[in-house]
């Protein structure tokens, strides 16, 4: 998972260097300069005299001496602790023996920390009172320079203000990077070309390293000033993935690089400390992976989520990613969600819905008892008023899971000491009982709950974690009985994740954390309101001049937890499950949903055993032109096909009807209404009547067995743009800005079938209407208009449930998917749009450089006609073209498709009629 894969690249890096050393031995903030070879001298000036080989680290807040032999103990002295630092000598005593001793420094202190001795991670070991250490560098000429920069950090360390001490401690770091660059001499090649050089910091997790970053056109590049745990990062661009921008330390001064197209940790995390920097180094990655990759947004993994292409767990990967979380960065570390409420059973039943907690509401709010008690407590206190007095994410929360995998950044995190034993993660039962019912307790898991790597749960490095009251040492973490050990239950917890309860409730949790009951009045009526400080822009540091209290501040919060950047401002759609018994009484939210039309029927996904259909979509990319005919004077506008498949019915802008025979390959009627053109047309059931729509403001019935015109709709005030049919209604839409409902019911007059027509319903728009279509259970209908409005309307009740601003221009076309979850349209704008239509929220959207005029799809892949003539197959879990098929030489403005999906037919500005197969 996350933090075991970054702590197993760090173990890598330590391998390349060698050293106990670690950056983690620094104190939060702090920063390592350089190193000397140097020897400790014990007993100095005794005749037992002795030397202890190892180096010297100079940091920003402290002195560091690591020996080489493991089984001492790594020194280090707090500069604020030290009484007198000076060159050995310095003081006119011990003349006899100050050549010998030019290259000595001398420390006396009142504290000193041994840590790691016996090469053992465990709690510091403190020393107090007043003591001197002798250290000798292996170039004595270094020791002033050594011992001036010792004495400006100590200067800084004794600073009675915390923002004072931060301002010159920064300062005299910015001064070590302005006198260095790049070394060039790093570059793989030297045919590289530098595009920009600047100053920044490596981020992981509680420690940032200051260097120089730098970008070729085919390598990005960190130098760490102290060279540190190696001499140069090196990430060659054609193998990037994905790059973020970030908030660090709740400024806009963050950059992420993956290699990887899923893995949540990145390959460097960049801290700039300029913004500026930081967009052009962005801008100069994004240009070279512009024509390589495609950059996904919430709503593209949204779809893929809903449509079952990725898991649960891999949509909450990616969510967190997008919402700023990062395994480099504690404060903001990925968050996921208690799942299971049962941690006592010797069986766990994930058919239950007993065995869930309830997803819809915070940890906070699991309880009645003690959300009570904490209503009562907000409805008392002043503003700003928050429920919570903790987060539920944060280093602290997040090394309390992991103290067994990564101890190092537990002591870091709290002074070098691990935390009570009684209050270690002892037992999962213990701590979700804690998260139920006590005080200040509110956290949320990691992703490691829900991965591969049960290492976290185990003892493995015999770590020493202290003694429980009743004398039980802190061992393994004890897990629930259903469990037969650490990689049991991980299974049974990923198994509870992917479960058809969680896929039917995620939606709610991710509305509470990365969703629109995050903030605002749908937070406080979910009772999920926390510190204002831990949300976005709650707090502007650059407002804030006193510079102790921004440091004070940013401590607080970056301690404290931060919430995940919003990412959707609307209900988050359902997933689309499998066709069984829900689990659980829905939310009063998803009951409404549940009743109303938009799932009746739609809960499953497409009927996978129509095999020609499944087939057909997974070879669209096959299709070839088995033949064409040129019968219209004008673009095609309609195309309909008699259920028996014997005859092809066309509309065109030349104001005629035509009747092809598939069988015979001739023209066999030429029929005209006005001299206004046609606009779509429709075969009934039955094969005894085709309907076309007229620009003339009229909907005409052809009679296929008399050969003549049936009926006559006069029921518009402009042109009739398009036309539906099911189950005796028509539907029209027209530029006069409405779509009207006909209940059509034949009647037999003189032996002619003829209608009774009825308006049943009259939809109103505020524009001109283009195109309609319905889903498959004539519940619902979508209009596009000209002015790019996509609008769906609620058949059954004659109100619209949605209105979109999806197109920038006229919307051409519109249709749901076969399981009526998304509406699919296009527009005069070269943009293809999905909408979730439970939501009406715009989960994707894609650019093609021509306009598709008309489509097919299956919810998955789209089957285009261009502008330009082309037929596109779109990939939209992909968000892209898998091919291109050359076809028509003017716009494809019609296409068919049959019900088994293996006969296309399209038409085009060129007046041909096309005929393709598929090849498979």
């Amino acid at each position: 998972m996350a933090f075991i894969r970054k702590k197993q690249r760090e173990q890598q890096l330590q391998l390349y260097s060698k050293e106990r050393f670690s950056l983690l031995l620094l104190n939060l903030e702090e920063y390592y300069f350089e190193q000397h070879t140097a020897n400790h001298i014990l007993c100095e000036g005794r005749q037992n005299e002795r030397k202890i080989r190892g180096s010297l680290k100079i940091c920003s807040k402290s002195v560091i001496f690591e020996p080489d032999e493991t089984f001492q103990p790594i020194i280090k002295i707090p500069l604020r602790d030290c009484i007198k630092i000076e060159k050995q000598g310095d003081n006119g005593a011990n003349t006899l023996f100050a050549k010998t001793r030019n290259g000595r420094i001398s420390l006396v202190f009142s504290q000193v920390y041994f840590i790691k001795e016996d090469n053992v991670v465990a709690p510091y070991k403190i020393e107090r009172g007043k003591m001197q250490y002798v250290f000798e560098l292996d170039i004595a000429g270094k020791v002033e320079d050594v011992v001036e920069t010792l004495l400006q950090l100590h200067r800084a360390s004794c600073l009675d203000k915390l923002g004072d001490q931060t301002a010159m401690i920064t300062a005299i770091l910015q001064s070590r990077l302005a006198r260095t660059s790049f070394d060039k001499n790093r570059f793989q090649s030297l045919s590289e070309i530098l595009k920009m050089e600047c100053k920044a910091e490596m981020v992981t997790p509680l420690v940032t390293n200051p260097g120089h970053v730098c970008i070729t056109d085919t390598n990005l590049y960190f130098q760490p000033l102290n060279g540190y745990p190696k001499p140069v990062v090196q990430i060659t661009l054609q193998d990037v993935r994905r790059i973020y921008k970030r908030r660090h330390g709740l400024m806009p001064l963050g950059l992420e690089v993956f290699c990887t197209e899923d893995d949540l940790c990145s390959d460097i995390y960049l801290k700039f400390y300029d913004s500026q920097d930081r967009d052009e180094l962005y801008f100069y990655i994004a240009t070279y992976l512009e024509n390589h990759i495609t950059e996904h947004t919430a709503e593209s993994y949204m779809l893929q989520w809903q449509r079952g292409h990725i898991s649960n767990y891999q949509y909450l990967l990616h969510l967190n990613n997008l919402a700023d979380r990062s395994c480099n960065d504690l404060s903001q570390y990925p968050v996921f969600p208690w799942i299971i409420n049962d941690y006592f059973s010797a069986e766990l039943d994930l058919s239950n819905p007993e065995t869930f907690r309830d997803l819809s509401k915070p940890i906070g709010a699991l309880n009645k008892e003690r959300l009570e008690r904490l209503l009562i407590r907000y409805q008392e206190m002043p503003e700003p008023k928050f429920m919570y007095g903790s987060h539920y994410s944060s280093p602290g929360y997040v090394l309390f899971y992991l103290v067994r995998i990564a101890p190092e950044h537990m002591l870091c995190l709290q002074n070098g000491r691990f935390d009570h034993a009684d209050r270690m993660f002892n037992s999962v039962a213990e701590t979700w009982k804690n998260c139920l019912d006590g005080a200040t307790d509110f956290k949320e898991l990691i992703p490691e709950f829900y991965g591969d790597d049960f290492s976290f749960l185990v003892n493995s490095l015999k770590l020493d974690l202290g003694k429980r009251q009743g004398g039980k040492m802190v061992d393994d973490v004890q897990l629930p009985p259903w469990a037969s050990g650490p990689k049991d239950f991980l299974q049974k917890s990923k198994e509870a994740l992917e479960s058809n309860y969680v896929s039917e409730h995620l939606h709610e949790w991710i509305d509470l954390i990365f969703g629109y009951k995050q903030k605002g009045n749908e937070a406080i009526g979910a009772h999920n309101i926390f510190h204002p400080l831990t949300y976005e822009g709650g707090v502007d540091l650059n407002s804030i001049e006193d510079p102790d209290e921004k440091v004070a501040m940013l401590t607080q919060i970056l301690e404290f937890g931060q919430t995940p950047k919003q990412l959707f401002a609307i209900p988050h759609p359902r997933r689309i499950t499998p066709k069984i018994k829900s689990l659980s009484q829905p939310s009063s939210q998803s009951a409404s949903l549940a009743d109303s039309p938009v799932s009746p029927g739609e809960e499953s996904f497409e009927d996978l055993t129509e095999e020609s259909r499944t087939l057909a979509w997974n070879n669209i990319t096959k299709l070839k032109l088995h033949e064409s005919y040129k019968i219209h004077k004008e673009a095609i506008t309609g195309i309909a096909v008699s259920y028996n498949g014997s005859s092809v019915f066309t509309t065109s802008q030349d104001s005629t009807l035509k009747m092809f025979s598939k069988e015979s390959k001739t023209l066999q009627r030429s029929i005209s209404f006005s001299n206004m053109a046609l606009s779509s047309c429709l075969v009934l059931p039955g094969d005894n009547t085709v309907i076309s729509s007229s620009w003339d403001n009229n909907i005409y019935f052809y009679s296929i067995a008399f050969g003549r015109r049936q009926d006559t709709l006069m029921g518009h005030d402009d042109a009739v743009s398009k036309i539906s049919w099911y189950n005796n209604r028509l539907y029209s839409a027209s530029w006069d800005s409405t779509v009207k409902v006909w209940s059509c019911v034949p009647l037999e007059i003189t032996g002619t079938k003829r209608h009774h027509f009825e308006l049943l319903a009259e939809l109103e728009h505020d524009v001109s209407v283009d195109t309609i279509s319905l889903n498959s259970a004539s519940t619902l209908l979508v209009s596009g208009t000209k002015e790019g409005i996509v609008n769906i309307w609620d058949l059954t009740t004659a109100t619209m449930l949605h209105q979109i601003s999806c197109h920038s221009g006229t919307v051409y076309n519109a249709a749901f998917s076969p399981d009526s979850r998304h509406v699919l349209s296009t527009g005069e704008d070269g943009c293809l749009k999905v909408i979730d239509v439970q939501t009406g929220m715009l989960i994707s959207s894609m650019t093609s450089e021509h306009p598709q005029r008309c489509f097919l799809w299956d919810g998955n892949c789209v089957l285009a006609g261009s502008q330009s003539g082309e037929l596109l197959v779109w990939d939209l879990i992909e968000a892209r073209i898998s091919e291109r098929i050359q076809g028509h030489t003017g716009a494809v403005t019609s296409i068919w498709m049959n019900e088994q999906c293996s006969s296309i037919i399209t038409g085009g500005e060129d007046r041909q009629i096309m005929f393709w197969k598929l090849q498979y």
